[in-house]
């Protein structure tokens, strides 16, 4: 079974890597188009779109197609990538001491014996932060880091030393809810990293 990641999240190749999957990564260039209002909605349609382009460019034989799409959200306000350094230090600073979402959409096209299959899911995990101090937000927001990231933050990176605790799947927060992408595709057919 041919798998493709259709993402170029490092942490996403990361995690899939370790899980022991050997893959390949075609990310979807397709433009997002959101008409859904509830985060567990959005991220599921964003990832079947991502999953579905992919597979209608460069799918075939027998595969599976991988689309996934993370957000962070704080009282019902969807926070994405910032813009700038200045809206970086403003997120975190209203994440800080307070607990927030991080929900993981994730959509599976399969290909097997001439027949197309779709599964889509997300898995939802809430983040605490502990009070960050200015100097600290200032620091980090400094290196960089958050600029490329949903919420401004990446839980596996230097931000970790100011999460108090997680409650839900830990590799959802950092793009990918491994352990029910494989329960997913045990559904779908036996040994999903061992079957030729």
């Amino acid at each position: 079974m041919k798998y493709i990641l259709a993402s170029a999240s490092p942490r996403r190749k990361e995690l899939l890597t370790q899980a022991g999957f050997e893959f390949e990564v075609i990310p979807s260039s397709i433009e997002e188009k959101i008409t859904k209002t509830t985060p567990s909605e959005i991220v599921m349609e964003l990832a079947a779109q991502k999953a579905m382009d992919v597979f209608c460019h460069h799918g075939g034989e027998d595969c599976v197609v991988i689309g996934a799409d993370t957000i962070v959200v704080y009282r019902d306000e969807i926070l994405g990538k910032p813009a700038d350094k200045g809206e970086a230090y403003d997120m975190l600073s209203m994440l800080s001491d307070r607990t927030h979402q991080v929900y993981t959409g994730v959509s599976l096209v399969i290909l097997r014996n001439g027949q197309v299959h779709t599964r889509t899911f997300f898995e939802a995990t809430d983040v605490t932060f502990c009070p960050v101090s200015k100097e600290d937000l200032h620091a980090y927001v400094e290196t960089g880091d958050p600029l490329d990231k949903a919420g401004a933050y990446g839980i596996q990176g230097a931000f970790a030393v100011h999460v108090k605790c997680i409650n839900g799947d830990y590799n959802n927060v950092v793009g990918l809810p491994v352990c029910r992408l494989y329960q997913e595709l045990l559904a779908e057919y036996p040994s999903p990293l061992s079957e030729p």
